[in-house]
């Protein structure tokens, strides 16, 4: 950026103190909100993100600096809740990541797997060389929980994960979503839970400044 782009101190000191005033106004309407999805707090919730962003960028863009936090953006925020007030059925949406970073390792953990298949001498024969073919014998014998919990065992580095509780009004039909499993009204979840290296004090500032450049 050249310098005659540059936002002012001034400009910056008054990103500043619209973070504080949007602070204040989020406070605010919590300690004034009428129920669990009050519209105000939400609004609230919205206008100090917006004003956390620009500080945040007229900081770096002005000093080279970075705020040690960080506020989902608007577009991050999930949108008050619409769903039932007493659901009569949950969907739990779950995604987790992973990286192969041990080939050999996973290869030879499936392997393993398939050579105890006594009754399909045939699987043994699956594994080779392939990845592919590893994973899918890997995901086969063991529920996606206990790959989580070993999955530096079987050569994989744990990436993002994230959990969604969604209501329903009934549960779904026996094959009803499928073809679609992970579709979401984002009104009708009820909560979610993230975990991701963003999130860690040590990494944030690092974080912060990948996403600039």
């Amino acid at each position: 950026m050249s310098d005659a782009a540059q936002p002012t101190a001034a400009e910056v000191r008054a990103a500043a103190e619209a973070v504080k005033a949007a602070l204040d106004r989020h406070l605010a309407a919590v300690e004034n909100r009428t129920g669990e999805d009050d519209p105000a707090v939400y609004e609230a919730f919205n206008a100090l993100a917006a004003a956390a962003e620009a500080y945040d960028e007229r900081l770096y863009d002005r000093y080279d600096e970075v705020t040690p936090f960080e506020i989902p953006g608007v577009d991050d925020a999930l949108p008050p809740y619409a769903g039932p007030e007493n659901p009569n059925a949950l969907s739990v949406l779950i995604r987790r990541d992973y990286a192969v970073v041990e080939p050999q390792r996973l290869l030879s953990q499936a392997q393993r797997l398939a050579d105890l298949d006594a009754d399909d001498p045939e699987r043994a024969q699956v594994v080779g060389a392939s990845v592919h073919a590893a994973l899918g014998v890997l995901f086969g014998e063991y529920e996606p929980d206990e790959i989580a919990s070993r999955h530096k065992e079987f050569g994989l580095d744990e990436g993002d994960s994230t959990l969604w509780v969604s209501a329903a009004d009934e549960p779904a039909e026996p094959g009803e979503w499928l073809s679609a499993p992970f579709e979401a009204d984002t009104q009708r979840v009820v909560c979610r839970f993230d975990v991701s290296s963003v999130f860690d004090e040590d990494d944030l500032e690092e974080e912060l400044d990948e996403m600039r450049r």
